[in-house]
């Protein structure tokens, strides 16, 4: 769905929640293939009982990849991502754990660089199915404004 979403028209403290997505032992083994991160806390279960959840734990940055994913439901042709800032793996995920990705428009400001655009902060939390954070990031949008400055 593509909708126009100025700088103006984001509103601090505005929530957004994604559907939820189960992980699965393919995305653990197509995630290691893609990256080469093949380490036991991954792919091994039997390792895996040795840890303190006693089950293998899902690579953080596959957890990353399917939150962020989750939130693209819109296109915004007037913004575009920064990046993202403050990255944290609060809480293991597990195989048959179901995430959904809470966002929340936590700050905006002018960006020094384009007179034209302000810069947009999303936080996003990933959340699994007990409700509880898993992983909490800050993605930076630079959105072109509606009244252009001189």
């Amino acid at each position: 769905m593509e909708q126009y979403i100025y700088f103006e028209d984001y509103e601090l403290g505005h929530v957004r929640l994604t559907t939820g997505r189960t992980i699965t032992e393919t995305d653990f083994v197509v995630h290691a293939g893609h990256t080469g991160d093949f380490f036991p806390h991954h792919m091994d279960a039997e390792f895996a009982k040795t840890l303190p959840g006693g089950q293998r734990i899902a690579h953080g940055t596959m957890v990353f990849s399917i939150g962020v994913g989750l939130t693209a439901s819109l296109i915004n042709p007037v913004a575009f991502s920064y990046g993202y800032d403050r990255l944290r793996f609060i809480r293991p995920v597990h195989i048959g754990d179901t995430i959904k990705t809470r966002v929340t428009i936590s700050a905006k400001e002018d960006d020094p660089k384009r007179a034209d655009s302000g810069r947009v902060v999303e936080r996003c939390e990933v959340i699994n199915q007990k409700g509880e954070v898993v992983l909490a990031a800050d993605h930076i949008l630079i959105v072109e404004r509606k009244i252009k400055t001189a």
